[in-house]
């Protein structure tokens, strides 16, 4: 196995180890937050404890780590056509992380809010929908063409993306969100490990 190829499953084991980190220590410290009622941006919402240093030191980073495994990770996809767009779609996902740092929702995250508010949900709307299209473009690679079960598996993570993100936002849910919205979370850094390890090959050899 070539450098290259080793950076790249790095990246994405590193992304899926700070996505996980950030809940953990972002939910510890954060007086009264709840991981199974509360939007994850919440940890980042504005005018609350800890909020800024939750953004510079987890969102943004976060975001970062996933868009340079994506970055690593594209010359080695096994990808072309539609995949590829959907490829480049999955790029939604770092921006999101990255918008939440600079657009941080209001305390409650809610549908309305101030100007930074609005914007915050105009990011969202556009990377969750991006990132679900992106993944069900993905499933089309060749790589996947004599594995149905991995194929199946990124258009279900699509599928459940674009569902979960209208659910959550229903408020007879709202008890409930967060634990949707962790539950998509876990299922996209899934993906992404499938990814580094089932659909990439080192083009060095």
């Amino acid at each position: 196995m070539r450098s290259h190829l080793r950076i790249a499953r790095l990246l994405a084991v590193l992304a899926a180890l700070g996505a996980f980190l950030l809940l953990a220590v972002g939910g510890s410290i954060k007086p009264g937050y709840s991981h199974v009622s509360q939007f994850i941006s919440e940890l980042n919402a504005s005018d609350s404890p800890h909020a800024h240093a939750l953004g510079l030191y987890g969102f943004l980073p976060l975001g970062l780590l996933v868009a340079a495994f994506l970055l690593a990770a594209a010359p080695l996809a096994r990808v072309h056509g539609i995949s590829r767009v959907g490829w480049w779609l999955l790029f939604s996902q770092p921006i999101a992380y990255v918008g939440v740092f600079m657009f941080p929702c209001d305390l409650g995250c809610p549908t309305q809010g101030s100007a930074t508010q609005q914007m915050h949900n105009l990011v969202a709307v556009m990377t969750y929908i991006a990132c679900a299209v992106g993944y069900v473009m993905l499933s089309r690679a060749p790589a996947l063409a004599v594995k149905p079960l991995g194929r199946f598996w990124l258009v279900a993570t699509g599928v459940l993306w674009i569902v979960g993100f209208f659910v959550m936002l229903h408020p007879a849910v709202q008890a409930w969100r967060g634990l949707l919205q962790r539950l998509l979370e876990f299922s996209l850094y899934a993906s992404l490990l499938y990814i580094a390890w089932h659909m990439l090959e080192d083009r060095s050899i």
